[in-house]
């Protein structure tokens, strides 16, 4: 029994060790999301003058002196700095989360798990790193559909990626867990 317990900790080590880079980026994301917060506890006051430098360099040229205005897309690049925290720990999570249960199937090939978590890890990765540049950019541009706009060639695909990875995982999953062969 012990050789037998040996044997399917050693098949399943084979089948995440296919998906290290994705379970890499994952953990990257993870870390970048956790990261942020810190950085936002640390230097609350740092990233706020840093965003208002941006919309003051912009000031007459894109917000035609309007402070409200200014102020309204300072207010909604720190909620985006705040969504990029969020996203990172859980997209990061539920990336890890989907390619361990993929790694704990049988049936994918070595090569469907690579490109399944790679999907999966690029994907929480880049969609969190969107929502960091969005607040960044949107100060200088004046609104934050104009930064989301800008940046519309890393969200959807990235976005794209993650919602691809774990409708795959889920498929795979329900096909191994609801099909008939041996148990």
């Amino acid at each position: 029994m012990l050789h037998a317990m040996s044997s399917d900790l050693s098949d399943l080590t084979g089948r995440l060790r296919a998906s290290r880079i994705g379970v890499v980026l994952a953990l990257l994301t993870i870390f970048s999301g956790f990261a942020m917060g810190g950085v936002m506890g640390a230097f609350e006051e740092e990233l706020k003058s840093g965003l208002a430098a941006r919309a003051n360099a912009a000031a007459s040229s894109v917000y035609g002196g309007d402070a409200a205005k200014s102020k309204s897309v300072l207010d909604k690049s720190w909620a985006y700095y705040k969504r990029a925290h969020l996203h990172g720990g859980g997209i990061g999570a539920a990336a890890l989360g989907l390619i361990l249960l993929l790694a704990l199937l049988e049936r994918p090939s070595a090569s469907a798990r690579r490109s399944i978590a790679l999907a999966l890890g690029l994907g929480g990765l880049g969609y969190s790193s969107f929502w960091v540049l969005a607040a960044r950019a949107a100060p200088s541009l004046g609104s934050m559909d104009a930064a989301k706009e800008s940046l519309r060639w890393l969200a959807v695909p990235s976005a794209g990626l993650l919602l691809t990875g774990l409708v795959v995982v889920a498929a795979l999953a329900l096909r191994e867990l609801f099909t008939t062969g041996p148990s």
